[in-house]
């Protein structure tokens, strides 16, 4: 059963991507986004033109950065992907994290 933490205020902010849920709160030099990811989620890897720090706040999140052997970050647990540095992700239970991407 899907419980999404997150108020519904934030769930009626602007839909981010298609891969998977998220509401974005834009800003002049960050942007927020609330994310929530079911079971089996993979995100392939990638790069973002922004430095990115994350809070997960519910479930897991197995992240891979420049190949290196995954980390799991657990509820409560920071994680960061430098700009323009390859990772990839992965969801074993439903996830929501809260992820701030500063454009510089």
């Amino acid at each position: 059963m899907k419980t999404i933490v997150f108020p519904e205020k934030f769930r009626q902010l602007e839909a981010f991507s298609d891969r998977f849920d998220a509401f974005r709160l834009q800003g002049k030099d960050c942007d927020v986004l609330f994310a929530m990811y079911p079971v089996g989620t993979t995100i392939e890897p990638h790069t973002h033109e922004t430095d990115n720090y994350g809070v997960i706040t519910k479930g897991c999140l197995y992240l891979t950065i420049d190949g290196e052997e995954e980390t799991a970050y657990k509820t409560g647990e920071w994680y960061h992907v430098n700009k323009h540095q390859l990772h990839s992700a992965r969801f074993e239970e439903e996830t929501e994290e809260i992820e701030f991407w500063f454009k510089e």
